[in-house]
């Protein structure tokens, strides 16, 4: 499914996803990095359903 234009306007976009694997690490809800088909940066979703895990940080 493409991410609707209107909803990547609204998301923070992250350069690189190592920026948004840490931004997603360091909230306090279950975030999840991906790359969006129409700016070809990565945003955080919650929706985890088919998504992979984050790696475990420590």
């Amino acid at each position: 499914m493409r991410t609707r234009l209107a909803i990547c306007r609204k998301k923070k976009r992250f350069a690189t996803e190592a920026e948004a694997t840490a931004a997603a690490q360091s909230a306090t809800i279950d975030l999840r990095p991906y790359r969006c088909d129409r700016c070809f940066h990565y945003h955080l979703t919650s929706r985890t359903k088919g998504k992979r895990r984050l790696p475990a940080s420590g």
